[in-house]
C-alpha cells in the first residue's frame, strides 16, 4: 500500500499537528517516528528490512509490546554473548599487556590529583550511578515518561535496559573475577566485589542513553537533541572517570563498561525502532496483513 511520507522536521511537525492530543501507541507512531530528518521506521539495508518484516509478523500475532519484549530478549542474549567475548578479549589483552598496561599509570595519575574536597565530590557523584541512586533516578524518569505518554513503552525499555545492564555486569564479574585496585590506593567506602566490568559505568551508560533517546524523540530542535545527547554522554564518561579516580576500578574495567553499554544501548534502540515500524505498519494496513 503506497502512502506519501512526510520528511524532516516539517514532516514530523505536520504528523504531530494531525494527531494532536494522541497518546499511547498512536501518539508514539505520530510523534516518535522522526529524529530530525531521520525516519526511524525506514530501513535501507536488506537485513534491516527483513528484520522489520519479522517483527511485523510477530506484532500481528503477539501484539506490539509483546513483540518488543521478545525482540529485547533476543538483544539481551546478544549482549550476554558479547560480554563473554569481551571477557575473552580482556584475557588476551592482559596477557599481551596491551591496553591493560594503562591501568597502573592512570591510577597513579588519579591518585596524584586527589584532595579532600574532590574526594567528597567524586564519592557523592559516583553514588548517583550506584545500586541505590541509579534505580531511584531511573524509576522516577520511567514513571514520568510513562504517565506523560500514557504508554508502557518507556517502562519496557527502561526495565529491560536496566536488566540487561545488570546481566552483563554479573556475567562479566563471574567470568573474570578480577581483583580491584589495592585498598591502600582506594578511597572509602571500599568495595569488594570483582572489578571487571564497572557496574556503575555500565549502568550510567545504558540508563542515561535510554533516557536521552526517549527525550530526543519528542524534541523538535537539533540544538535540544545535541544538548541532551551531550549531557548523557558526559554523565556516562564522568561516572567512569570517578571510578578510576576513587581507586575502585581499573581503567580497562571502565573502558569495557563503556563499550558494552554502548552496544546494549544500540540494541535497545534498534528494538524500539522495530516496534515503531511494526506499530505504524499495523496502523496503516491492519494487523492481519503483516507478513514476515
Amino acid at each position: 500500500m503506497s502512502e506519501q511520507q512526510p520528511r524532516g522536521t516539517a514532516g514530523k511537525q505536520s504528523a504531530q499537528d494531525g494527531e494532536a492530543g494522541e497518546v499511547g501507541q498512536n501518539g508514539e507512531v505520530s510523534q516518535d517516528r522522526f529524529v530530525g530528518r531521520t525516519d526511524l521506521t525506514r530501513w535501507r539495508a536488506p537485513f534491516g528490512r527483513w528484520l522489520a518484516g519479522v517483527v511485523r509478523w510477530l506484532s500481528a500475532r503477539l501484539g506490539p509490546h509483546a513483540a518488543l519484549i521478545l525482540t529485547l530478549a533476543v538483544g539481551a542474549t546478544i549482549a550476554a554473548t558479547l560480554t563473554y567475548v569481551s571477557a575473552e578479549v580482556y584475557d588476551a589483552v592482559t596477557e599481551a599487556d596491551g591496553v591493560a598496561a594503562l591501568d597502573h599509570p592512570l591510577l597513579d595519575a588519579a591518585m596524584s590529583v586527589r584532595s579532600p574536597w574532590l574526594d567528597t565530590v567524586a564519592t557523592g557523584y559516583t553514588d548517583i550511578a550506584g545500586t541505590i541512586g541509579m534505580p531511584i533516578l531511573a524509576a522516577t524518569i520511567m514513571v514520568v515518561l510513562a504517565l506523560k505518554r500514557r504508554s508502557w513503552t518507556p517502562v519496557i525499555l527502561m526495565l529491560t535496559a536496566t536488566a540487561g545492564s545488570l546481566l552483563m555486569t554479573v556475567a562479566g564479574k563471574q567470568l573474570i573475577g578480577r581483583a580491584r585496585p589495592p585498598l591502600a590506593d582506594a578511597i572509602p567506602p571500599y568495595e569488594y566485589s570483582p572489578s571487571f566490568p564497572s557496574g556503575h559505568t555500565l549502568n550510567a551508560t545504558v540508563i542515561a542513553g535510554v533516557v536521552a533517546y526517549l527525550i530526543i524523540l519528542r524534541l523538535d530542535t537539533a540544538r535540544g537533541r545535541v544538548i541532551t545527547i551531550l549531557a548523557a554522554g558526559i554523565f556516562a564518561f564522568t561516572v567512569g572517570l570517578s571510578r578510576i579516580y576513587l581507586g575502585h576500578h581499573w581503567f580497562t574495567d571502565v573502558l569495557v563498561a563503556w563499550t558494552l553499554g554502548a552496544v546494549w544501548l544500540v540494541l535497545v534502540i534498534t528494538a524500539h525502532r522495530l516496534y515503531l515500524t511494526a506499530t505504524r505498519h499495523d496502523a496503516v494496513t491492519g494487523p492481519a496483513s503483516s507478513q514476515p
